[in-house]
């Protein structure tokens, strides 16, 4: 019983910090597809912000980005 709180103690999760606040870049075009899709899983799910560790403003960019891409077809809607 022990054992199991100690190693909840030594496991602490590191903060995400978000990339675009990082570097200082809040252009995200959704033409950029190298970038967009970092933020797409295998199935063509926009990811949430807890996996990508986006900010809440930048996930909002990501994710207009990505169904404007879709919507002029440089991305589908669905991976196969």
């Amino acid at each position: 019983m022990e054992q199991k709180q100690q190693q909840k103690r030594m496991m602490k999760k590191r903060k995400k910090i978000c990339n675009f606040c990082l570097n200082e870049t809040n252009s995200l075009d959704y033409k950029d597809l190298n970038k967009i899709k970092k933020f797409i899983s295998e199935r063509g799910k926009i990811l949430p912000r807890r996996v990508t560790g986006n900010c809440a403003k930048h996930q909002r960019l990501v994710t207009t980005a990505i169904k404007r891409a879709r919507i002029m077809a440089l991305l589908s809607f669905v991976e196969e």
